[in-house]
């Protein structure tokens, strides 16, 4: 079973810059698309960036060019790098991974969220 662990949230000024990484650990056949989602308080969960094994990545449209997705498949870890972070980009960000298990099957794996938030 796989687990996904988010860490790099916290308290930025507009204008300012955040990493957050998603680190994957447990057993499966593979890893696949690997993405990052956030929710505001009463909104929805929305995608943010994704990106694929291959690195092929997709952003949401209020995000391209400030911010930018990466990962090291060796250690089935995704990076969100946030520059230009304004206070509309404040929200909980959670870390998605889609998982082929060891059973054969394509499972949706979703970390506990960590919290960005944007204010002077």
């Amino acid at each position: 079973q796989v687990q996904v662990v988010e860490s790099g949230g916290g308290l930025v000024q507009p204008g300012g810059s955040l990493r957050l990484t998603c680190a994957a650990s447990g057993i499966a056949r593979s890893i696949n698309d690997m993405g990052w989602y956030r929710q505001a308080p009463g909104k929805q969960r929305d995608l943010v960036a994704a990106i694929t094994s291959g690195g092929t990545t997709n952003f949401a449209d209020s995000v391209k060019g400030r911010f930018t997705i990466s990962r090291d498949n060796a250690k089935n870890t995704v990076y969100l790098q946030m520059n230009s972070l304004k206070p509309e980009d404040t929200a909980v960000y959670y870390c998605n991974a889609v998982v082929l298990t060891t059973r054969g099957y394509n499972s949706n794996v979703w970390g506990q969220g960590t919290q960005v938030t944007v204010s002077s």
